[in-house]
């Protein structure tokens, strides 16, 4: 090897590893999962409350980590954002390996200490936009990605829900949605929490789709962290309609 050759190698190996996190890492995972949560209006400091605290119990749930470490890769990575009206959205917290108890312990941690993001009207369009651009600049790799929006009431900011569903599906993205119901008598604005048809029906129309794509509910936010248990594992396992019915729910 000449003495230019062997520069070269050097200068090579030096740029590797002074190389960012992002750049140099490539770790293959079993999915990657962006959960993006409602934080508008409706979303009233209580419900907050409950959401957060249902997202950092579902996710350190023990069947949840059975399922994470039952893929291939025995893990996932996560990334938790917060959206509202156009405009709004924010990463709560970034991609994050999750492969065991101590690591999703870590994660749910972190969630329940940090602050609300916004307060405003509802982008789900956004919110999906968003997500997508956190998928295309993860530092892992997977064969599945996939958007868990959940939310509480129709899109009423920003460009139509159906734009963005079809610009993400056409990128090989799943979304699926965990949907929120808000009580007739709770409601300050039935014609969003409850859009004709019902709410369910209108993700199953507007939000969800891809491959394997489904709606769970929660009938209030008191119940998210059991909803999002039940979807978590069904995501990460890729259970089939039936057995998710039957998935275990938090206790």
């Amino acid at each position: 090897m000449t003495c230019a050759m062997r520069m070269a190698v050097a200068l090579l190996g030096l740029a590797l590893t002074l190389a960012s996190p992002a750049v140099r890492a490539a770790e293959p995972v079993d999915l990657l999962l962006v959960l993006a949560a409602d934080v508008s209006r409706s979303v009233t400091e209580p419900k907050f409350k409950l959401q957060r605290e249902g997202a950092a119990a579902a996710i350190t749930h023990p069947d949840v980590v059975k399922a994470i470490i039952s893929g291939p890769n025995r893990r996932i990575a996560i990334c938790f954002v917060e959206w509202a009206t156009a405009g709004q959205q924010n990463v709560v917290v970034d991609w994050t390996l999750i492969g065991d108890g101590e690591s999703a312990r870590s994660f749910g941690g972190k969630l329940v200490e940090l602050p609300r993001s916004f307060s405003g009207s509802t982008s789900i369009s956004h919110a999906i936009d968003f997500a997508v651009i956190q998928l295309e600049r993860a530092p892992f790799r997977a064969e599945r990605r996939v958007v868990d929006v959940s939310g509480d009431g129709t899109n009423n900011s920003g460009r139509p829900v159906s734009a963005a569903r079809d610009e993400a599906l056409a990128k090989g993205i799943t979304i699926n949605g965990l949907v929120i119901l808000t009580p007739l008598s709770e409601s300050f604005r039935p014609e969003h929490t409850n859009p004709p048809g019902g709410l369910e029906k209108y993700f199953q129309d507007n939000v969800i789709g891809g491959f394997g794509a489904f709606t769970v509910v929660a009938e209030s936010h008191e119940s998210f962290g059991r909803a999002l248990t039940k979807k978590l594992i069904a995501e990460i396992a890729e259970l089939p309609q039936p057995q998710l019915a039957a998935a275990p729910n938090e206790e």
